[in-house]
């Protein structure tokens, strides 16, 4: 197993990170440079979702732990391989959360592969955080409206 996380603290309350986070995994580009969610069914857990990202094939993805406004997880299968994403919210002072990017991979070979394959993957985790905090902090998603 292979795992990396980036954390980093929003001017935001958990409810509204949620809300972007929410809003993003439901369709909505929080920015041109945001991967591109498709969601088939409700946002709720065992729903799947079609994941692009800029430059890259769509592949599928499913939604494996909810509990709002706390964590949000999705897991891929990328042949052998698991790639688990897991975002966890923790409140801080009034008006401020932490948020935590986990990435693991798991599966056959995932001691070898992970360090190649892991940092190509996360290496925008940072960029995509910080998009995130702008929606949470501005009250508004700015690219188009969230799928039900």
């Amino acid at each position: 197993m292979w795992t990396t996380e980036y954390s980093a603290v929003a001017d935001a309350a958990p409810e509204a990170v949620w809300a972007a986070l929410r809003d993003l995994h439901s369709g909505v580009k929080l920015s041109d440079r945001s991967d591109t969610f498709e969601l088939h069914g409700p946002f709720v857990v065992g729903t799947e979702l079609s994941v692009t990202p800029a430059g890259q094939d769509t592949f599928r993805s499913k939604i494996v732990e909810l509990d709002e406004p706390k964590v949000y997880a999705d897991q891929t299968q990328f042949g052998e391989l698991t790639l688990l994403f897991r975002h966890v919210l923790i409140p801080l002072e009034p008006g401020r959360t932490k948020v935590t990017h986990h990435l693991e991979i798991s599966g056959p070979g995932s001691d070898d592969v992970g360090p190649e394959l892991g940092p190509q993957i996360s290496e925008d985790f940072p960029e995509a955080m910080a998009d995130l905090f702008t929606a949470a902090s501005s009250g508004s998603v700015p690219q188009g409206t969230p799928t039900p």
